[in-house]
């Protein structure tokens, strides 16, 4: 008796009935030739596979070409390049044990376990075999196999039987196999090595098994790959700009800040530029929201576990909290706190609220603690001590719209200041929530009529909310191209409920107030780190921690120079006089390595007629004669209206 046929739609809309284990590759030879010849992969009902993969279902059919321009072919591509790699440092390191082979968001990388790190003379010898690979063009054959089969290819590999044994029982277990190379490797892969064409390996670092610190440290080799030259030149090129931006080199040329081991990874030393950036925008942000009809709370470092305990901190989120610390003679201990909603609440709710009060906002910069794994700290990006720009909004049901829409005013002036582009994700309910339907379609609702009424364009993400709320992620782009994680807006049904919070309505009963959780900058340290990096240290004028460096050509003008530095500072500059017995040109390109917007020459000249021999930053040498009145003015403009250029 024959098989069952397979029902499949192209993606024309065209069906077609096919016998049950055809391959996407014989597909695409009878629907069209050239269509088998430019395939890499196909898709069955969203999920890739790979082209000689048998069909063992009906679906949706697509197939991915190089030239698409989503991710998926670019994943393919990057998995089967991974798969390379893997393939050259085994057939140079006949013992490395093989961890995970990933792609990422740029590139890929694959976790070994050698005897000494690599050096940058074995990552050149890496990349010429892998070409070696390449060039032989052995196909990527995929093999189904029983468990024990798969116990006895991998018999001498801890890492591999460790994921070996995780994968559920009756789920299936498949290894790819390049010449000689047997990978454990759900795929998919291009149809062989020789589509591999355009890659780099990029650097290698340690990286704990499975980011377990307790666990080996293994070599973690990192690559990227194209289908297109260009398009891996053009990366590479991005890359090195990133790496001239990197806020880590960028912070300590220009004193912004330390990391200090007596001190602790992740925590950091604010040095007084850096503290005057924090401080302007701090300012910046505090003045809007007083504005906006927000009120500032400070709450402790520490608390109770009680607290956090109630909250659902401490049992869900306990591996990131700081130990407890014990307190004489009380029954309870104390922890660092790592986010502040649990305080605010209770602010909230330490008084009778009338439906009259509301809404009622919230907001404070406080300093929050993490006790995030060493591995993943990473300059100011990634740190364990955060300042938050927090704040909480608590308010009716027929309030949220405009709640969020306000929000979303706030995102789009201080964003726009910094002259930052973003967009919006709009992340709607997931299977497993709490609420009824109706809850969740009215804060929806409110989300999408606000995110409309301001006039954006979003993606919905379907199901990436939380279990207790929708929310609106702000993704923005810096200088280079490069996407961050901003602002975050969130709806929050559960932690009212949890803290019993309520508001006496018109009916004189009590009620439930809906509860948003709001951060523009995140964590300041991250905020700040991705601003080095968007301005290559070249902070608008406004921002700038110095704006104007006053350099006397000889100890004769220092005086004179003084005196401007006075003007300066009363009409609210920030200046500084560089009197130090160098030559002129090299406390110019001093002023100029610090990325300082203004530098004002004073010499016999200026010193006789009251002006300032000016070089704006990005001027290249030119030079301008101002007189003293017309130069304050200047800066003053520029400053007051917070100028980005």
């Amino acid at each position: 008796m024959s098989a069952a046929k397979l029902k499949l739609e192209l993606s024309d809309g065209k069906q077609v009935e096919v016998e049950h284990g055809i391959s996407p590759h014989d597909l695409a030879q009878r629907v069209n030739g050239e269509l088998a010849d430019r395939a890499i992969a196909a898709k069955l009902d969203g999920e890739i596979v790979d082209l000689d993969r048998p069909l063992e279902r009906s679906g949706r059919i697509e197939f991915l070409f190089e030239d698409d321009e989503d991710q998926d072919s670019l994943y393919v591509l990057r998995h089967s390049t991974a798969h390379v790699l893997a393939t050259a440092v085994r057939s140079i390191w006949p013992d490395a044990g093989i961890g995970f082979g990933p792609p990422i968001a740029d590139g890929f990388y694959y976790d070994f376990d050698v005897d000494s790190p690599f050096t940058p003379e074995d990552l050149e010898k890496i990349e010429e075999r892998m070409k070696e690979v390449v060039a032989a063009d052995e196909p990527f054959e995929r093999r189904e196999v029983e468990r024990q089969e798969a116990r006895e290819l991998f018999s001498d590999d801890p890492y591999k039987l460790e994921r070996l044994e995780e994968i559920p029982e009756g789920e299936t277990i498949s290894i790819y196999r390049d010449g000689a190379f047997v990978d454990l490797c759900r795929g998919p892969h291009l149809p062989s090595t020789g589509a591999v064409k355009h890659f780099k390996i990029l650097h290698s670092a340690g990286a704990y098994w499975r980011g377990d610190e307790r666990r080996a440290m293994l070599q973690r080799i990192y690559g990227t790959a194209f289908f297109e030259k260009k398009d891996l030149e053009e990366h590479l090129r991005r890359l090195e700009e990133a790496r001239k931006r990197d806020h880590r080199i960028i912070g300590k040329q220009l004193d912004l800040f330390s990391i200090q081991d007596d001190v602790g990874p992740g925590l950091i030393q604010w040095h007084p530029k850096g503290a005057m950036i924090q401080f302007l925008l701090r300012r910046f942000l505090e003045d809007e929201l007083l504005k906006r009809g927000y009120d500032f709370v400070y709450s402790p470092h520490i608390a109770r576990e009680a607290l956090f305990r109630r909250s659902g901190h401490l049992q869900a989120y306990s591996e990131v909290m700081f130990p407890a610390m014990e307190s004489e003679g009380e029954k309870d201990n104390y922890r660092l706190k790592p986010m502040n909603c649990p305080f605010h609440m209770s602010i909230y709710a330490s008084g009778q609220r009338s439906y009259r009060d509301l809404p009622v906002r919230y907001a404070e910069i406080a300093s929050d603690y993490r006790n995030e794994k060493s591995g993943t700290l990473h300059g100011m990006l990634r740190v364990r001590g955060l300042t938050m720009d927090d704040a909480h909004i608590f308010c009716r049901p027929d309030q949220v719209e405009d709640e969020i829409y306000g929000m979303l005013d706030l995102v789009a002036n201080i964003y726009g200041t910094f002259g930052l582009e973003y967009r919006l994700d709009f992340a709607t309910r997931p299977a497993k929530r709490i609420g009824s339907d109706q809850v969740w379609d009215e804060a929806e609702d409110a989300l999408r009529a606000a995110i409309e009424r301001r006039g954006l364009t979003y993606a919905v993400d379907p199901g990436g909310g939380a279990f207790y709320g929708p929310k609106i992620d702000v993704k923005f782009v810096d200088a280079i191209g490069r996407e961050w994680q901003g602002a975050t807006i969130q709806l929050d049904f559960v932690l009212p409920e949890r803290f019993d919070l309520n508001f006496v309505g018109s009916d004189n009963q009590k009620h439930r107030p809906v509860m948003i959780h709001r951060a523009i900058y995140g964590s300041f340290e991250r905020f700040i780190g991705v601003l080095i990096e968007h301005f290559a240290g070249a902070f608008p004028l406004w921002l700038a921690p110095v704006q104007v460096r006053l350099i006397p050509v000889t100890d004769d003008f220092i005086d004179a120079a003084r005196e401007v530095a006075v003007a300066l500072r009363e009409a609210g500059v920030r200046v500084e006089l560089d009197d130090r017995s160098e030559t002129v040109s090299y406390r110019i390109r001093d002023g100029e390595l610090q990325k300082i917007p203004y530098l004002g020459v004073i010499g016999q000249r200026e010193a006789d007629a009251g002006t300032v021999a000016v070089r704006k930053r990005g001027a290249e040498k030119k030079q301008v004669v101002l007189p003293l009145a017309e130069f304050i003015e200047q800066v003053t403009a520029e400053n007051r209206t917070r100028a980005l250029g």
